[in-house]
């Protein structure tokens, strides 16, 4: 990997120019670089370009500074910023450095979004479980609706009180791609793979009491799902789910 500099970016347009290299050729080679090293950190700058949306900051175990020092070089080369697990510290360094910055207390997340418009897909919903399950749950739908999606959102449907899921049966089978957000037993994701025909991001989350371990209790159940359809990532991962979910609804 090489940080990318002025005459190398010259070096390349003439190349092409002259008929040296194809175009193809060229966004080969951009798809390497650059980075910029800020010494703790390396920003890598050409994530879009790879993978089809900027580098993520992940916030926690960061001094609120070094939050913000990120957010203002990645935004050098974009116009969205996602950064989470994000402290109200963290927030206000970036909000000092970077107008226009919102925080979510829930999902623990900062974004800056500086897009005039951009294109919308329907067909995301996120499912949770109760109420303990909201900050995961809103994470994923953060994530979702800055990579382009509108998020339709069920809260406190967990299997518990079924009729309160089955109330919304015709929101989840009109879905592309539903995240169900579930801790305890984490049986929600099972329920509903049995309901739809969308592909369904199983997340566990480490609510519940002693036996959940953590979230490895609904984690393990939710591998063992035997509902088809159904993919599972980490513990309390949101961003991740969200991600994903993303990703399937702008390819559907």
């Amino acid at each position: 990997m090489q940080e990318i500099d002025e005459p190398r970016l010259r070096r390349l347009l003439d190349e092409v120019k002259a008929g040296q290299i194809t175009t193809e050729a060229a966004v080969a080679e951009l798809r390497s670089m650059p980075f910029n090293d800020l010494g703790f950190a390396k920003v890598d700058h050409h994530r879009a370009l790879r993978t089809g949306f900027p580098e993520v900051v992940f916030g926690q175990g960061k001094t609120p500074a070094q939050v913000a020092i990120l957010a203002r070089d990645l935004l050098k080369g974009g116009d969205t910023l996602l950064v989470t697990r994000a402290s109200p510290e963290a927030f206000e360094a970036v909000a000092a450095e970077v107008p226009g910055a919102i925080y979510d207390g829930t999902a623990r997340t900062i974004v800056v979004d500086r897009r005039s418009e951009h294109d919308q897909v329907d067909g995301v919903v996120v499912a949770s479980g109760g109420t303990s399950d909201a900050p995961v749950a809103r994470e994923a739908v953060v994530t979702a609706e800055l990579m382009g999606c509108r998020v339709t959102q069920l809260l406190d449907v967990g299997v518990a009180g079924l009729h309160r899921l089955l109330a919304s049966l015709d929101v989840l089978q009109e879905a592309r791609v539903v995240v169900a957000v579930a801790g305890m037993e984490g049986a929600l994701p099972s329920v509903v793979g049995g309901l739809v025909e969308a592909p369904v991001i199983a997340v566990p989350t480490s609510v519940g009491y002693g036996a959940t371990f953590g979230g490895m209790t609904a984690l393990l159940a939710m591998l063992n799902s035997c509902a088809p359809g159904v993919s599972v990532v980490n513990i309390d991962n949101g961003f991740g789910a969200g991600y994903l979910a993303a990703m399937i609804a702008r390819t559907v």
